[in-house]
This record gives structure tokens, C-alpha cells and sequence, in this order.
């Protein structure tokens, strides 16, 4: 089984080169299973439930969350009632929405989680043990795990990796909008990228217009602005076997103007 997973989409630039690239990666590569990341996709900040339906039209299975999960007070009832939007399950219990789901496909239950680190981040609940925790109650319902691990911390990332190793098909993470030269397959045959970068404008700091990044680095509090400049696509194939659940193999996707073509 192919997988392809779309890396955080920023903004208009981002929304605009999924939309170019996608349909071309998936003539392409054919991929059996689409994520994308889609929390910062409104404006650089949270997701309504207008642009979670065009990335479900667009091909994605499922579409995940992070940190701004609920900056957009429209999502909410979609949090409730669209089973493949998934935000991360180590929020308190009661939150609104849920922390994973389980999607058919080519007759094998795929289930996409997604938990947030906490090494630089706000205060959640521990994710090592949140992991555990769900796939101790939850490894029968399904028969391939992919975890979207949003973090900020590399270190944390890769822990989390070596922790799922064995467990998960699948660990990639978001985040950060930068993309990690540390693709590969864990011992146990988990397939792994601490982070899969952006879809967005990379002339920019991290989507982020540079005049309106910089000042916060100097403690100047303002408003930030997504950049608006020509998109690059950031995204992760991998193969799974069906049988072993192991990963076959992994690699980068990487289209656009700004940084290296990887495809």
C-alpha cells in the first residue's frame, strides 16, 4: 500500500500548490492513501470546514490537525461530525472532536492518529503514554497505525519514532515547516521523518512573512502575516506491505521553486 502524506499546508500559497501538485502526484505515483496536515491552512492559522471539504475533494482520506486545531470557531461542529478530520489525542478528556480514526481501504482498516509533543510546546497530556495508552486498547480495531506526531522538539520526535518502532507503520512529523534530511525506515521497520515540512512560500520564516516575523524575535508582539509568494510543495511516500505491516520503503517529495526538487 502507498501512502502519501502532505506536510502542513500554509495559507493561500499553500492551498494553491497542493492543488497544482496533487493530482500530478497521484498520476504519478498512484498513491492508495492520502494525508494532509490542514491546520494552518486558513489564513496560516486553524482550518474551516469549507477548506477540510476541498482537501477531502481533492483526494485526501483523512486530514490532520496540531496545535491550532481550534482557532477557527466554525470547525467545531466538523470536529464532532466528520469522522476523517483528526486533531491530537492527548488534549483533556472532553475535548471536542478525536484523536484518531480507522478509514477502509483496498480492504485493510487504516487508522491515522495524531498526538502533540510537549518539549517546547503548551502544556498536554504525556503523548509516550497517551500512545500507549491508545494502542493497547485500539491494536485489534485496526491493521495499519500512521501517526502524525505535531512537535516542535527534533529530539522528542525521533524518541517518539524509536517508541512506535514495531508499532506503527508510520511516523511523521509536523510542525515545524521544515523538512528533515533524517527520512528512513527504524530497525523494526517503521518508516520515519521527524519532519515533513511545508506546503507554503519558503521565501518566508516558516510561512510566515519575514516584516512581520523578525520583530518577534526582539520581543516586538505583532500580528503575524503568511506569505502569499509562489508554493512549494513538502510531502512523504512511503510503501507498507500489507501483510507485515512493516515499511518497504520511504522517500521525500519535495516540488517547487525554493528548495531542492526531490521527486
Amino acid at each position: 500500500m502507498k501512502v502519501l502524506f502532505c506536510g502542513d499546508v500554509v495559507g493561500k500559497s499553500g492551498r494553491a500548490v497542493l492543488t497544482e501538485a496533487l493530482p500530478t502526484i497521484q498520476k504519478e505515483y498512484a498513491p492508495d492513501f492520502v494525508i494532509i496536515n490542514g491546520e494552518n491552512a486558513a489564513h496560516g492559522f486553524g482550518l474551516t470546514p469549507k477548506l477540510f471539504q476541498g482537501f477531502i475533494k481533492l483526494g485526501a482520506d483523512v486530514v490532520t490537525l496540531g496545535n491550532h486545531s481550534f482557532d477557527k470557531a466554525d470547525i467545531n461542529e466538523a470536529l464532532d461530525s466528520e469522522p476523517s478530520l483528526v486533531r491530537p489525542m492527548n488534549y483533556p478528556e472532553n475535548t471536542i472532536g478525536h484523536g484518531f480514526c480507522i478509514v477502509e481501504k483496498n480492504g485493510i482498516r487504516i487508522c491515522v492518529a495524531q498526538i502533540l509533543g510537549r518539549v517546547f510546546m503548551r502544556p498536554v497530556e504525556d503523548p509516550f503514554a497517551c500512545m500507549d495508552t491508545f494502542i493497547q486498547a485500539h491494536q485489534k480495531d485496526y491493521d495499519i497505525l500512521i501517526v502524525d506526531f505535531h512537535a516542535e522538539a527534533t529530539a522528542e520526535k525521533v524518541g517518539m519514532g524509536y517508541f512506535l518502532d514495531g508499532r506503527a507503520s508510520l511516523v511523521i512529523g509536523t510542525h515545524t515547516h521544515t523538512p528533515t534530511a533524517d527520512v528512513r525506515i527504524l530497525p523494526q521497520g517503521t518508516g520515519f521523518q521527524a519532519d515533513v515540512g511545508m506546503c507554503g512560500d519558503y521565501d518566508s520564516v516558516i510561512g510566515m512573512t519575514v516584516a512581520s516575523a523578525l520583530p518577534r524575535f526582539s520581543g516586538v508582539q505583532q500580528r503575524l502575516i503568511p506569505a502569499e509568494g509562489k508554493g512549494t510543495f513538502c510531502g512523504v511516500l512511503a510503501e507498507i506491505d500489507e501483510k507485515s505491516k512493516r515499511c518497504l520503503s520511504i522517500r521525500p517529495l519535495i516540488i517547487g521553486p525554493h528548495l531542492m526538487n526531490l521527486k
